[in-house]
């Protein structure tokens, strides 16, 4: 079991909940999707930590023990979210796992914090339309425009980011489609590294019980892990 260390802090009137470990190797900010809160996140965060990596992750508002109600907060308050946490801890982040609607947040931070990894899990991307409307119907309504994923900002910020990029897809995904994960992967042209790992089999909430399911697979995904958090080679 993971030794958790709880922390608040205050953002926008509300208060953001979450909690860190701490590890030699690096450290890994996680940002959970839209229907989830931060204990999606512990078989990960304990993979990780068997790893030497600490991990940070928190409750976005109107989720989990953070304060709020999700109409409260956008895809860009989420992004300002995971920055404020970061300011907050004594810690540099390496690295940020993002899953679902948190990838598109992950990719979003890529750009304003000095980070080497981002590791997208069933990553969901958006129109920058959508960026600065609160949740709620008119936001729904801008997102399931046919294909308005098309046009998002994602596409350029991952081109820009030269760390290094994990992309895991569940092969029988019902929520994002296919053409997402692999769209992404083949924006990254400047990453010092980067992979697609299609997980067989797996929907978009079963990516972990698939990937543990099967020795191989298992080893071929921490392996994965492993190569994308480790610093860059500079040789």
């Amino acid at each position: 079991m993971i030794n958790r260390h709880y922390f608040d802090v205050p953002f926008d009137g509300q208060t953001l909940h979450g909690d860190s470990t701490y590890g030699s190797n690096g450290h890994v900010l996680m940002i959970h999707g839209g229907s989830k809160d931060r204990e999606v996140f512990i078989h990960y965060r304990e993979l990780l930590n068997s790893m030497g990596y600490g991990t940070t992750a928190f409750d976005c508002i109107g989720h989990g023990a953070s304060t709020g109600k999700m109409s409260d907060s956008s895809l860009d308050s989420r992004t300002r979210q995971a920055l404020a946490v970061i300011a907050h801890l004594n810690v540099p982040v390496t690295g940020c796992l993002g899953t679902s609607m948190g990838a598109y947040n992950a990719v979003q931070l890529s750009t304003r914090a000095d980070l080497r990894s981002l590791i997208l899990l069933v990553p969901g991307v958006y129109t920058p339309e959508a960026d600065k409307v609160n949740f709620g119907p008119a936001f729904s309504q801008i997102i399931r425009q046919e294909k308005s994923w098309l046009n998002s900002d994602a596409w350029s910020q991952i081109s820009a980011f030269r760390g290094k990029v994990l992309i895991v897809a569940a092969e029988r995904d019902e929520v994002i489609p296919q053409a997402i994960p692999e769209k992404l992967h083949n924006a990254a042209t400047h990453t010092s590294w980067k992979a697609l790992f299609v997980v067989p089999g797996a929907d978009h909430n079963s990516v972990w019980k698939n990937i543990t399911h099967s020795a191989p697979l298992t080893e071929k995904a921490y392996a994965l892990f492993r190569t994308c958090l480790a610093p860059i080679d500079m040789a």
